[in-house]
């Protein structure tokens, strides 16, 4: 699969980003509000239905907050995104004149980003189309930017635009809109990104995996060195006539990093990777404590929706108790997706390997597994008897939705009522009824309008 190109969001907080963001993915992903700063990580999302298909990054505000190490760690992220990014759109707030704190974006834009990478900006909470010129005028000095454009993202006006001036400019790069046949195998094959921070063994468990012809002809470079990997590589790989697509994330670019930017080039890597696959395996060093960066790309794979799967390698080295006591740590520290299976593994024995496979091909059908609406009210009506659900206990209609992962809709007089306790209780049940092992489950609570009847199962 050829690489999908990234477009980063940039701007100084407040300007509209993550609400712009929400408007071109087309849901609510990113937290919208008026106080400056909300958004503090990356967040992704896979934009297929483009003209030119790609990965779209909201990024935190750059400028100044309250909170100095926050600002430090937000202008880091946005920084990531400038320097790996395929083309920018730039976000100024239309309603207000240019501000040092823009100023500070537009040098950083100049000095940071890769020549070849084209500029949007884009002016914001433009309401009127009427008095777009005008506007665009009011922003000319900033000069930067191969495009300036209005837009209001609320109310959807300038969007068409918008869209139509990002295609033209990743065709000029080079990324195409055009449908490349694929061998049905492959096209079916689910992609499995091996994700985990660097020096974990991903490569290895790659090797490992491949068939004694693949690891004589195509190995991967295995180092101790954290950061060997320098870029995404996809690996065909059949077992018992099945075939994988295993994509091997990078660490480092081919000039020399540190350590801290061998992390920030890994995340990112990581971030493309996880909006690319249907499965993550998530490979965990098993002698070393559970760090925060493996929590947040676990977060990550569960955010997207993406199967999880997850791996403690170098188990070989903890015999006996330490074994056990370390599997259950990872339980613990992982609580937030214990619906991942967790197995223990060596790439250097091929321990566990082999299951992997299975694993893959139940999650994959997990994903995609449909309960008819039937199913769903009867399930419903034996979980809630009894229970003191409150809100939840009062729902008129259970359907699933056709999205991807697997999307529970619930209709209750009143959405805003729905506790997260409640929903939670829900998962657990219709777990244990029907699995999605792998899977993270979303939930939808709508209100019903006061005098709507009791809906009826078709």
């Amino acid at each position: 699969m050829s690489k999908l190109p990234t477009v980063a969001i940039i701007g100084r907080p407040n300007t509209g980003k993550s609400t712009l963001f929400n408007r071109l993915v087309g849901s609510r992903r990113a937290i919208e509000s008026e106080v400056a700063g909300t958004t503090r990580d990356l967040i992704s999302h896979r934009i297929d239905d483009a003209e030119v298909p790609y990965i779209l990054l909201d990024t935190g505000g750059i400028g100044s907050t309250n909170d100095k190490d926050f600002e430090s760690d937000v202008k880091g992220q946005s920084l990531l995104a400038l320097e790996h990014a395929d083309m920018i759109l730039f976000t100024v707030n239309s309603r207000e004149d240019i501000t040092l704190d823009d100023q500070k974006v537009v040098d950083m834009l100049r000095k940071r980003k890769k020549k070849h990478v084209p500029i949007i900006v884009v002016l914001t909470k433009v309401d009127d189309p009427g008095i777009a010129a005008a506007v665009i005028s009011d922003f000319q000095e900033m000069n930067v930017g191969e495009d300036m454009l209005t837009v209001s993202a609320p109310h959807r006006i300038g969007i068409d635009s918008l869209n139509k001036a990002v295609a033209a400019h990743l065709k000029t790069l080079g990324f195409l809109a055009v449908t490349v046949a694929i061998d049905p195998d492959i096209k079916a094959a689910p992609r499995i990104a091996i994700i985990g921070r660097p020096n974990v063994g991903k490569s290895s468990i790659v090797n490992a995996m491949m068939s004694e012809t693949q690891r004589g002809t195509l190995p991967l470079l295995v180092s101790p060195v954290a950061g060997t990997t320098r870029d995404s590589t996809d690996t065909e790989v059949k077992f018992h006539d099945r075939t994988y697509i295993l994509v091997d994330t990078a660490g480092l670019k081919k000039r020399p990093y540190k350590l801290e930017d061998v992390e920030r080039f890994s995340l990112m890597r990581t971030i493309q990777a996880i909006e690319q696959c249907d499965i993550v395996v998530l490979v965990l060093d098993a002698p070393v404590q559970v760090s925060q960066q493996d929590k947040r790309i676990a977060s990550m794979a569960v955010e997207s929706g993406k199967g999880l799967i997850i791996l403690a390698n170098k188990i070989d080295e903890l015999k006996g108790d330490a074994r056990k006591k370390k599997l259950h740590e990872i339980s613990i520290l992982l609580g937030f997706c214990k619906f991942a299976p967790i197995i223990p593994c060596s790439a250097l024995s091929r321990e566990g390997l082999v299951k992997i496979f299975d694993l893959v091909d139940s999650v994959q059908r997990n994903r995609s597994r449909r309960i008819t609406t039937r199913e769903l009210h009867r399930w419903f009506e034996q979980i809630v008897h009894g229970q003191p659900l409150g809100e939840i206990g009062k729902c008129k209609h259970i359907t699933q939705a056709d999205d991807l992962p697997p999307t529970f809709v619930l209709f209750v007089k009143d959405a805003k009522r729905v506790r997260v306790s409640q929903l939670r209780y829900l998962e657990n049940r219709l777990r244990e009824t029907f699995g999605f092992d792998g899977v993270p489950i979303r939930w939808v609570t709508k209100s019903t309008p006061k005098k709507e009847s009791k809906m009826k199962v078709k």
